[in-house]
């Protein structure tokens, strides 16, 4: 087990929004999953979140997500927490999901705000109080209004705070008002949603954060996750501004999942940095950028390899 402060967390602090590996020819990689996920645990995560935004859910088969919440449990599990992304827009299907990530083995749940139909605030609660009804695995709730088209309410995100089962929040809408006023009436575990804004939300309180760019950087974003715990301000915002380069080339220039797998491959972690349509791997001229700012990234960045070089 890692030696941090995050033992007693459900969650973790460091949480790897975690890429699902495929194969050249789109099967989910099972092995390369295993790979990947004993190495960034290895390098410091607490935890991973398992058939994510990141890990493209909304393209893998509900068999696909079972195996791979089962692979990552076996694998880590009793190291690391393993966090299933159920959430989707249907909620008998998430209800489902739920129950077969309890049954893989995960320890935890992401749930996302029910995304494209828009419910009211009663329907988003109704949703996860089903969701979390259905098993007895703790939720973190996924506020992404980009994606889902709605937030969460404020006053609605305290109310869900009061279900013994509901324990933290993944803010990822950049409202510091709200998160604070989350922070201050709730005990949820609070969570950046956003890479760059680790230090400012674990300076007002949050546990940590889940992210994309840790993929390529964990054991800086180690030392910045528990810089903040330890109230260290001034080497936390030190690590900050080392990776803001990083973080910049993940979460700018193109699509998370796709940025992260060919900065992966780059670095001879996944053998293949396939992403399932619509994504699609980028031209040349559209990873430029992505190594242009990882060239300003330093030591905090290992080698870009993987048998190609750099390439910037």
């Amino acid at each position: 087990m890692i030696d941090t402060p995050s033992r007693s967390l459900p969650f973790g602090t460091l949480v790897a929004a975690l890429v699902t590996p495929f194969t050249p020819d789109g099967a989910v990689d099972l092995e390369a999953t295993a790979h990947l996920a004993t190495k960034l645990v290895d390098d410091g995560c607490d935890g991973l979140v398992v058939s994510g935004t990141t890990g493209e859910t909304s393209t893998l088969e509900d068999s696909e997500k079972e195996d791979l919440f089962r692979v990552v449990a076996e694998t880590v599990g009793d190291r690391a927490r393993v966090i299933a992304g159920t959430g989707t827009n249907h909620t008998s299907h998430s209800v489902e999901m739920a129950r077969r990530a309890e049954r893989a083995g995960a320890h935890a749940q992401l749930v996302v705000t029910p995304y494209y139909n828009k419910p009211s605030q009663a329907g988003v609660v109704a949703h996860f109080e089903a969701v979390a009804a259905a098993t007895e695995l703790p939720i973190m709730v996924y506020d992404i209004p980009g994606r889902a088209g709605i937030p969460i309410a404020t006053d609605t995100m305290l109310r869900l705070a009061e279900h013994p089962r509901i324990l933290a929040l993944k803010d990822a809408k950049a409202d510091f008002a709200a998160v604070t006023r989350v922070l201050a009436a709730t005990d949820l575990d609070v969570y950046s949603g956003d890479d760059g804004l680790t230090l400012p939300w674990m300076a007002a309180g949050a546990v940590g954060v889940v992210s994309v760019s840790v993929h390529v950087a964990t054991k800086a974003f180690r030392a910045l996750v528990d810089a903040a715990a330890a109230g260290n301000l001034e080497e936390a915002r030190r690590i900050h501004f080392q990776l803001d380069p990083v973080v910049r080339a993940l979460m700018t220039h193109l699509q998370g999942a796709v940025s992260a797998k060919q900065v992966l491959h780059l670095q001879g972690v996944l053998p293949s940095p396939t992403v399932r349509l619509p994504l699609v791997e980028p031209d040349e001229q559209e990873l430029a950028p992505v190594l242009a700012d990882l060239a300003d990234a330093g030591s905090v960045l290992p080698a870009l390899d993987g048998g190609r070089g750099a390439r910037a």
